[in-house]
C-alpha cells in the first residue's frame, strides 16, 4: 500500500505546457530552427537536460543546447504571469494529505519557477516536501526526481501523480505505479501505453473518483 503521493507540478497541478512549448519554439526561432508545435508539445514533460536533442536532434544539442535552454528560460519568463493553476488543485492535495498519506510535489523545475507554482496552489502549507533541479542530475524520464522525492521523506512506497507519458516513464524504473490526468494534452491511450494505471480527465475528476485509487481513505 502506498503511503507517499508524489505529485508532479508543471501540467498537472498548474497549466504550464503550453506556454512550455511556446517558449521552446520561440528559444529554437532564435537560432533559425523551426520545428512544429505539435512535435515541441510532444517532448513537454521532459526536462530541458534532454528535451533538445529529443526534439531537434543531436546536433543541435551539441551546438546550441545551453544557449537553447538559456533562451528558453528568457522566453517563458515573459509569459510566466499568465499561468494559472488547475480547477481543484489545492483541494485536491488538501484531500490526499488529509487522508493521511505524506505528500511530495516533485519537479525538476527551476526554483524560482516551482517556487511560485507553489504559491499558485498554495501547495506549501500542505506539502511534506518538495523537490527542484536542485535536488536532481537527470529529469524525466529518468527517474531522478521521483527518487529525490521519496528520498525527501520516511514514506516506504509512493504512487506517482501526473500528466506526462514521461512521468509514469520516470515511476516506473523505480517500480511505482503512476496515475495520471489528461492536463497536460496527452491522450488516455498514450498515457496507458506509458502505463499509467488511471486516468483521469481533470484534477476534480480525480477527487472525485479518489477511493476507486491507491489514494483511497485508509480502512480503520
Amino acid at each position: 500500500m502506498a503511503d507517499t503521493a508524489i505529485f508532479d507540478v508543471d501540467g498537472t497541478l498548474v497549466d504550464t505546457n503550453y506556454q512550455h512549448a511556446l517558449a521552446w519554439f520561440r528559444a529554437l526561432r532564435r537560432y533559425d530552427i523551426t520545428k512544429p508545435m505539435w512535435r515541441i508539445h510532444r517532448g513537454i514533460g521532459m526536462g530541458g537536460d534532454l528535451f533538445v536533442a529529443a526534439v531537434a536532434g543531436r546536433e543541435v544539442e551539441e551546438a546550441h543546447g545551453d544557449d537553447l535552454r538559456q533562451a528558453w528560460e528568457e522566453e517563458f519568463d515573459q509569459l510566466i504571469d499568465e499561468i494559472q493553476p488547475f480547477e481543484g488543485a489545492h483541494e485536491l492535495l488538501a484531500e490526499v494529505k488529509e487522508r493521511g498519506f505524506r505528500l511530495v510535489l516533485a519537479s525538476s523545475g527551476k526554483t524560482e519557477h516551482v517556487e511560485r507554482f507553489l504559491d499558485l496552489v498554495d501547495g506549501k502549507s500542505l506539502a511534506d516536501a518538495w523537490t527542484t533541479s536542485d535536488d536532481v542530475e537527470q529529469s524525466k524520464p529518468e527517474p531522478d526526481i521521483v527518487s529525490a522525492a521519496l528520498a525527501k521523506v520516511k514514506g516506504a512506497s509512493g504512487i506517482m501523480v501526473g500528466d506526462s507519458v514521461y512521468d509514469a516513464q520516470a515511476a516506473a524504473k523505480l517500480g511505482i505505479p503512476t496515475l495520471g490526468v489528461r492536463t497536460g494534452g496527452f491522450s488516455v491511450g498514450e498515457l496507458q501505453e506509458a502505463g499509467v494505471m488511471q486516468v483521469f480527465d481533470s484534477l476534480v475528476a480525480f477527487r472525485n473518483a479518489l477511493d476507486g485509487t491507491p489514494l483511497a481513505r485508509p480502512s480503520r
